[in-house]
């Protein structure tokens, strides 16, 4: 039902904007010359574009979806800015010509240039900013006193999405970025994947190229909402929970890129004297369901004498957390947004959307991962590798 409502939701915007491009096309002083011959070519055109994400969404798997899938998520992310562009264009030039009284509205005809072109630039710019992660540090006091250490230097990634649009530099970028801060232990919040397996072109050639992560108290990692296999539409999911299974194909990868991954389980690091706990995705939890372990039976059993890190996927639940004895809790999800004005927008939908925030008495920290959902871009947000730097005292 959800994915015929997006379809539905898809072909109405795509209809609308195409029917504006048209008007816009027609005050283009071109138009008389070249707009009217080349009317059936643009229609033909675009339409094909519009349906290639379609096809990415509904086709079984092969190939040729997967191709759909990688080339639909790029036009889409130039029709977000395109769209966005012509729109606005349309109106400020609209307003314009109602101020200088141009009833014609000629200038009405270069919106259409000025959208097409920004939207080119945006997608650009987006496409190549995305492939390059950033370093973020942050610096907090865990009030515990531990034995041995008095400080641990934890390197938080997430949402790596590897999928039909990845890059394998990208990941190496970001295994030499992370191997840099010389972490004591590194934590990946999950969306490992992108709601398959089969699309990831060479999985071998990441997983061992994850598998060169290092740090001195190992690799820990549980699993977001997007590692099942699921159909995607636009970003949506159009499989009920009930068919989003984890595969054994993912098992195995992260078994062979050295990750040890974490199911509502609870693990003693930096010797035992600090406690790692990691969730299950709260949405999807991998086996048809969104069953997982309440905060308060996670924590339970654990020694809460120690400094407690929770590890999950979406920054949910921090009271919860907080009074069942976690101090720390490191999540991922969010992206910051991704593009521009997403960052703006998601601190209204949630307590921290990125960053770290006090709450409830607790540290919280959300990073803003290291790849991309949909549209392979990042415009406004930043590619990140997160370094926590945790002091006990």
């Amino acid at each position: 039902m959800l994915g015929k409502i997006v379809l539905v939701i898809y072909v109405l915007i795509q209809t609308g904007i195409s029917i504006l491009t048209e008007y816009v096309i027609q005050k283009n002083r071109l138009y008389k010359n070249i707009g009217k011959k080349t009317r059936v070519l643009r229609i033909v055109i675009y339409t094909l574009l519009a349906l290639i994400p379609v096809l990415g969404a509904f086709l079984p798997k092969s190939g040729f979806k997967f191709f759909c899938m990688g080339f639909g998520n790029v036009w889409l992310g130039f029709f977000m800015f395109y769209s966005t562009f012509v729109i606005l264009s349309a109106i400020i030039t609209h307003i314009v010509c109602r101020v200088s009284k141009d009833k014609e509205m000629k200038a009405l005809g270069h919106a259409i240039n000025v959208a097409f072109v920004l939207g080119l630039i945006f997608t650009s710019y987006g496409l190549v900013h995305a492939q390059n992660p950033k370093v973020v540090n942050y610096d907090i006091t865990v009030n515990k006193e531990t034995e041995n250490i008095k400080e641990l230097k934890v390197v938080l990634i997430a949402d790596l999405h590897l999928s039909v649009n990845s890059d394998i530099r990208a990941t190496e970028k970001m295994v030499e970025e992370v191997n840099a801060q010389n972490p004591d232990v590194i934590v990946i919040a999950g969306d490992i994947f992108t709601s398959n397996y089969e699309g990831l072109k060479n999985p071998e050639k990441y997983s061992k190229e994850l598998s060169k992560m290092q740090a001195k108290y190992g690799v820990y990692a549980v699993c977001g909402n997007h590692d099942v296999d699921e159909n995607l539409f636009s970003g949506f999911s159009i499989s009920p929970i009930s068919e989003a299974y984890r595969t054994s194909d993912m098992d195995k990868f992260f078994e062979d890129a050295g990750f040890t991954v974490l199911y509502d389980e609870n693990v003693e690091i930096a010797d035992g004297e600090v406690v790692l706990s990691g969730r299950v995705d709260g949405e999807k939890a991998g086996d048809g369901t969104n069953k997982r372990k309440s905060a308060k039976d996670l924590l339970s059993s654990v020694d809460k004498t120690k400094p407690v890190l929770v590890l999950q996927h979406e920054p949910i639940e921090f009271k919860n957390l907080a009074e069942s004895g976690a101090d720390v809790v490191m999540c991922g999800h969010t992206h910051n947004g991704q593009i521009f004005p997403g960052n703006l927008v998601i601190p209204f939908f949630n307590e921290n959307a990125y960053g770290v925030k006090k709450l409830y008495g607790i540290d919280t920290i959300v990073t803003a991962g290291v790849g991309h959902y949909g549209p392979p871009i990042r415009v406004g947000t930043n590619s990140e590798v997160t370094v926590i730097n945790i002091k006990f005292d």
